[in-house]
């Protein structure tokens, strides 16, 4: 009787996963990575609530503080709803996506060489043209190891998840600008407990500080999601640019305009500026559509995996 019941609760959660699906992603990436961050809420290296610091790597606390929490949300959240939804055939189609790496090299340009020079140029107005300056060579030497580490911890942590598995989802759905617009709210909102820690420039955070880096993550998104659908679904890409963004600010951006030194609120203004200035020419020149085709069914073949469109 008691295997019965039991029986009866796992396949009653598995019909309520697979019939909400979106719903139950997002609640299961939020609330693992919420309560994995709690301890670092908590500890020196934000509110100071407990008697504890996490120890730093590679300079940061980021590693043992955040990353741990990052990797059991979006993409286990993912991974756990597909497995039930779909079963193996489900979770072939979503570790495909990872696969389709042959796509146009002018792809791999743009995330790669791309971000880094619109920051570049977004961050002029806000240092001066007279206060830049020319990086170290070992800034140099590290701007691909760093880019390689980034998609590795932060791309691989989140892309699977949001672009992998929601993205597809949302824009049959909601439509592409809707959907999009949708999942950078929400992208945004996931981050919420770190702006109470040293990862948002805790203390000194403000109301303003959220809001605008949730507006940022709308505007990257509608990026990401024209970049994705005009690669045919390729997840390497979306990395790759989401990792782009993080090592160029981690790495280079103050040796290049040292006087900007390392202000969370001035690299929160250039993102804003640089990738809402991206978003307006888009949401423009592709009418809102952001390189959609309604058309386009997902198959589980081997050409579907590799398809792209340059």
């Amino acid at each position: 009787m008691v295997n019965r019941v039991q029986t009866g609760r796992v396949v009653g959660l598995r019909s309520l996963i697979g019939r909400y699906q979106l719903t139950s992603f997002f609640v299961l990436a939020l609330g693992l990575s919420w309560i994995a961050w709690t301890p670092y809420v908590l500890s020196k290296n934000g509110i100071g609530a407990e008697d504890f610091e996490f120890p730093e790597v590679l300079g940061t606390s980021q590693f043992l503080g955040m990353l741990p929490g990052a990797y059991l949300g979006p993409i286990c959240a993912a991974f756990i709803v597909t497995a039930v939804a779909g079963g193996r055939p489900g979770l072939r189609r979503w570790a495909g996506r990872l696969l389709r790496w042959r796509v146009n090299w002018k792809w791999y340009v743009l995330a790669v060489v791309g971000v880094p020079v619109a920051l570049i140029i977004g961050s002029i107005p806000f240092a001066g043209l007279e206060n830049m300056a020319v990086p170290p060579a070992m800034v140099l030497v590290s701007i691909v190891p760093g880019l390689v580490l980034q998609v590795l911890t932060t791309g691989i942590a989140e892309e699977p998840g949001w672009r992998d598995f929601a993205l597809p989802l949302m824009q049959p759905r909601f439509g592409p600008l809707l959907g999009t617009v949708l999942l950078g709210v929400i992208w945004g909102i996931w981050h919420l407990p770190l702006f109470l820690t040293e990862w948002g420039g805790y203390p000194n955070v403000t109301w303003v500080d959220p809001v605008e880096f949730t507006i940022s993550c709308i505007a990257i998104s509608i990026v990401m999601t024209w970049v994705f659908n005009r690669t045919g679904e390729s997840l390497p890409i979306a990395l790759l640019l989401h990792g782009s963004i993080n090592n160029f600010f981690s790495i280079a951006w103050g040796f290049i305009f040292p006087t900007l030194g390392d202000s969370h609120r001035a690299s929160a203004h250039i993102i804003l500026v640089v990738f809402g200035a991206a978003a307006c020419v888009l949401l423009v020149t592709t009418r809102g559509r952001l390189g959609y085709k309604p058309s386009d069914v997902e198959t589980d073949t081997p050409d579907a995996t590799m398809r792209a469109s340059a």
